[in-house]
This record gives C-alpha cells, sequence and structure tokens, in this order.
C-alpha cells in the first residue's frame, strides 16, 4: 500500500470513529470512541508531515463510508474489523507506523472489553430519522432549520478542519501554525457539538469529499477574507436559528456559537495580517 492510499485509509478510519462516536449514547463508550479519534487524526497530521518532508502529494479523496448500524455492538464490531484491516499495512520498522499500530492495538483491546459485556449493547437511533431533538416540541418549521443548519454546518466544519490541517502542514510561519491549530480545534468543537446533536435526531451523516481545489490553493490570503464573510453569514444564522426554534436551550446554544464565531474572525484577521 502506498503512502497516499495508507493516507486515505486512516482518513476514512478517523471519520469511521469519530461519527461512531456521534452515533452510539452510552456516555463511556461514547468517551472512549471520541478520544480514539483524537489520536487518528494525530496520525494523520503526523503522515502528512511525514509525506511532505519527502515530496509525496496527499488528498482528502475517501470511499463511501457505510456506518448505519442498528445497534451498538454492530457499530464496536464494525471498528474492531475496520482497525485489525489496516493493522496490516503497517511497516512496524518505521516508528511513525510502530506508534500507529501500538496505538490501535490498544484500541482492540478497548474494543473488545465493550463486546464482552452485555450491557453495553444498545438500539442506535443515529439513523432512523426521527427529527426529534431531545425530546423537544419544536415547530414543524424550526425542525426544518435546525436540520438544514446541522448538515450545513456540519459539514462546513469538517471541510475548514482538513483545509487548515493542509494549510498548517505546509506553513513555515509559526504565528500562522497556530492560527490554524486555534481554527482547527474550534471547527473540531462545534464538528462534536454538531454530530452529537444530528445523532439525537436521527439525521447522522458522513460529509461529503472535499474538492481539492478547496485546500489546494495558493491563495491563502484571499482565502481567509473569504472566510470572514462566510463567518459573518453563520452568525446570521445562528441568529435566526436562535429566534425560530423558540427553545430557551437551543437558543443560548446557538447565541454560544454565534459568539465564537466572532474570534474566529479575529484569528483570521490575525493570519491575513501575517500574510
Amino acid at each position: 500500500m502506498t503512502l497516499n492510499q495508507l493516507y486515505q485509509k486512516k482518513h476514512e478510519l478517523w471519520l469511521k470513529i469519530l461519527f461512531s462516536s456521534f452515533a452510539i449514547q452510552n456516555q463511556e463508550i461514547k468517551s472512549e470512541l471520541y478520544d480514539m479519534a483524537g489520536i487518528e487524526f494525530r496520525h494523520l497530521k503526523w503522515l502528512s508531515n511525514k509525506m511532505a518532508e519527502e515530496g509525496v502529494e496527499y488528498d482528502y479523496e475517501k470511499d463511501q463510508i457505510d456506518i448505519n448500524k442498528d445497534t451498538n455492538f454492530e457499530i464496536l464490531a464494525f471498528l474492531r474489523d475496520e482497525i485489525s484491516s489496516l493493522q496490516k499495512e503497517y511497516d512496524k520498522n518505521d516508528k511513525l507506523f510502530f506508534r500507529m499500530s501500538t496505538d490501535e492495538e490498544y484500541f482492540l483491546v478497548k474494543l473488545k472489553e465493550f463486546l464482552s459485556k452485555s450491557t453495553n449493547d444498545a438500539k442506535v437511533g443515529a439513523f432512523d430519522r426521527k427529527r426529534v431533538y431531545k425530546g423537544k416540541k419544536l415547530s414543524k418549521t424550526s425542525t426544518d432549520a435546525l436540520t438544514i443548519f446541522l448538515f450545513e454546518e456540519s459539514y462546513k466544519e469538517y471541510e475548514l478542519i482538513l483545509i487548515y490541517a493542509y494549510m498548517q502542514n505546509y506553513t513555515g510561519d509559526i504565528s500562522l501554525y497556530n492560527v490554524y491549530q486555534d481554527l482547527i480545534d474550534e471547527s473540531m468543537y462545534h464538528l462534536k457539538c454538531f454530530g452529537n446533536m444530528q445523532a439525537d435526531m436521527g439525521i447522522l451523516s458522513i460529509p461529503r469529499t472535499i474538492i481539492k481545489s478547496l485546500y489546494k490553493r495558493e491563495d491563502i490570503k484571499q482565502f481567509f477574507e473569504d472566510g470572514i464573510d462566510e463567518e459573518k453569514a453563520a452568525k446570521e444564522e445562528c441568529i435566526k436559528l436562535s429566534k425560530a426554534v423558540q427553545d430557551e436551550e437551543l437558543s443560548k446554544f446557538f447565541d454560544f456559537i454565534n459568539y465564537q464565531e466572532n474570534y474566529h474572525m479575529e484569528l483570521m484577521l490575525k493570519a491575513i495580517k501575517v500574510l
């Protein structure tokens, strides 16, 4: 397997574990899977560093990913099989791949442990299309608005995570590197929020593939200038949703996201000044 092929498989595995963490309601399993996904994302970062150093191009292409399962055990068994399959592709003599392998060997131990306890199994409602959030009785208009928002914003956050990660990998400026890291961390948190909300509503889905022109670009300053306009638009959507949902908890959440977008724009302005 080439480095490019391995990168794609690692990208897919990160998504499989991450979105499985959103799908499962058991808090112990959910937390463990989310941590595993965080480590897989770190693997991706280190692998992209290695490829950049060796002059090997990489991209964010991925195959169709289906994590639509009916029970916790079906999801956990699926992840176990996916990790076990990828384990065969590592060159254990390479220190990076040895690290990846030993991390995932521990993941397999945890998955086996979860699967050994029948009390850990439960129905998964993340894909049932019920479109009800935490039992709240939202109007059809509010439900539709929330549904569209979650689909659009979860894709946007996934897209931004990968764009910032790509740009971070090829920058030699420490100030830009730090800005990229802050933006990755913020988008990762938002993706977690929106992914869990999608799962609660039964509309969880893996984001579509990102086109190369979005991250393989030279006009990075223009990207940030456009990004500020997009953040302003996202703020407006949060304000509209906050007013439309007619639910105090959700309104406060969208206000919270709205205020965070303010600082995202400050980070982008900082990047523009450096550029």
